[in-house]
């Protein structure tokens, strides 16, 4: 099996996860006299199954991770925290270039005479292409790490 796949296979047992909580939390009360929808005990043991499903696919996901290289990004577990990290820089650069261009309080401008005029206190212009660049060596990064997820093997 794939990397690739076994993420896919980890996406879906969680979602599977969620929905049998939901489900569980649905049917764990029910009013005297009346029968639940379905049976919260048989819920619980097929979350479990799902749950023990989900572990082996995480350890063996991280396993993977930790093992394979990609060149100049180390690990892929590397290339995975380099990824986060880009993405949290993006949004505090982006963040910070749209409260100095004023965007929060959508005006940048006064809007009386007798108000006092806002002032960036950080250069627009060079947050945005900031960002932009890092948009960039983000969308780089992840094709490499698909493309890695699709030739990796998972390992046992």
């Amino acid at each position: 099996m794939k990397l690739a796949e076994a993420l896919a296979e980890r996406a879906d047992a969680a979602r599977r996860v969620e929905q049998l909580r939901a489900r569980i939390t649905t049917n764990a009360r029910y009013q005297e006299g009346e029968t639940p929808s379905e049976d919260a005990h048989r819920l619980l043991v097929e979350v479990d199954d799902v749950l023990e499903t989900l572990e082996v696919l995480i350890r063996r996901i991280n396993r993977t991770n930790a093992t394979v290289t990609m060149g100049d990004d180390g690990t892929l577990t590397d290339a995975l925290a380099r990824r986060d990290v880009l993405r949290m820089r993006h949004s505090v650069v982006t963040a910070a270039a749209d409260a100095a261009a004023g965007s929060q309080r959508g005006h940048a401008v006064r809007q009386l005479r007798s108000e006092l005029a806002m002032v960036s206190a950080l250069p627009v212009a060079q947050l945005r292409e900031q960002a932009d660049r890092l948009a960039r060596e983000i969308r780089e990064l992840d094709v490499r790490i698909q493309r890695t997820n699709w030739e990796a093997d998972l390992l046992d």
